[in-house]
């Protein structure tokens, strides 16, 4: 006989995109991948950003009006809880079936919340490769007493545009490289709270999410200085949507959130989020606790430095002070989440070696 306490502690829910497209141009054919998901006359809301939407508005208007698909256009805001609640009073007005959101974490986050709540399918399409939130169903806005990602339903589909994406801004690209390189301390992280806690650890989803940035370091000691082209942007976006997946898997963001993520979150607080992008944050918070844990921050750093990633405080525009308070406060961010900043116990003057040693300061 199964206990009843015991069956309701290891169930969770999985959830996973129905399609992923990854393609060259495949931007021109967005009406035709997004069928299934729509009736035969549906209305559809597109939620971008000012400069994305003057890149792309050629292609998805000329593509969408071939195909006599009705639509609408919703600029994003800051990535807000303030932003959803305006963007959403709008959805209502004008009844809309599908969400799409276009560009990088902040419209794609935004869109996704704005789905969730509105019980509405969400289609992702990324612009650029800057952070796993493209397939995962997780949402970093701010405005809410959780400085950290919410759990939201998670895209039914996924369409990424390669040679859009190996156009963007080589900063956005790098950020992606950083959280997916972070895996490797969210995992060690998971690790411990299974050891110390007991929590459930899912050994897949662990793999999957390691595969990612195992490959990540990898990918840094053959390319060099090379240029990131459709091949090598390929791999990136494959990642972070594998990332995503499995977090989607393990019913939670432990695959691919751990100390890093709860350092970069702090530093956003204190910083009131001019501390660079969220993967450039991570990464520098992934060489930090990969020198706790024992493991080779060294390579960590040098991969970093290869995508063209921040691995100083400096690049990211905060000082000594900011990453020191940051430490401190980063185990309170989420209380319940049990990493290697719950096994050590470090004073201010500790964290200044820790953070010299690796050279962040």
């Amino acid at each position: 006989m199964i206990n009843s306490t015991t069956a309701a502690t290891n169930t969770h829910v999985m959830q996973l995109p129905r399609k992923v497209i990854i393609g060259e141009r495949i931007l021109n054919d967005t009406s035709q991948l997004i069928k299934e998901n729509t009736t035969k006359n549906p209305k559809i809301a597109l939620i971008t950003g000012k400069n994305v939407k003057s890149k792309i508005i050629g292609t998805i208007e000329e593509n969408f009006f071939e195909n006599n698909i009705n639509f609408q256009w919703f600029i994003a805001g800051d990535a807000s809880f303030e932003s959803v609640g305006k963007i959403e009073n709008e959805l209502k007005q004008d009844k809309i079936e599908v969400i799409i959101g276009i560009g990088g974490g902040r419209c794609i986050d935004i869109g996704k919340m704005s789905a969730n709540n509105l019980k509405k399918p969400f289609i992702s399409i990324p612009t650029s490769a800057s952070h796993d939130g493209i397939s995962s169903p997780f949402v970093s806005l701010r405005g809410s007493d959780k400085p950290y990602s919410i759990k939201v339903e998670t895209p039914v589909e996924v369409i990424a545009d390669l040679y859009i994406i190996s156009n963007a801004p080589g900063k956005l690209i790098a950020s992606g490289c950083g959280d997916l390189i972070a895996k490797i301390t969210a995992i060690k992280d998971w690790e411990i709270s299974r050891d110390d806690t007991n929590e459930y650890f899912g050994d897949y989803a662990a793999n999957l999410s390691s595969l990612s940035a195992k490959m990540m370091l990898d990918m840094s000691k053959r390319i060099g200085n090379k240029q990131i082209d459709t091949k090598i942007a390929r791999t990136i976006v494959e990642g972070l949507i594998s990332s995503g997946v499995a977090a989607g898997i393990a019913g939670s963001s432990r695959p691919c959130s751990g100390s890093e993520h709860l350092f970069s979150h702090a530093l956003e607080y204190i910083s009131n989020g001019k501390c660079g992008l969220h993967g450039e944050r991570v990464g520098i918070g992934t060489i930090i606790m990969a020198k706790l844990h024992k493991l080779n921050w060294i390579e960590i750093k040098n991969a970093l430095g290869v995508f063209g990633a921040p691995t100083t405080a400096k690049e990211i525009r905060v000082d000594k002070d900011e990453i020191i308070e940051a430490f401190t406060i980063a185990k309170n961010i989420r209380p319940e989440r049990y990493t290697i900043l719950n096994r050590v116990d470090l004073n201010k003057n500790q964290i200044r070696d820790l953070i010299e040693e690796v050279g962040i300061i």
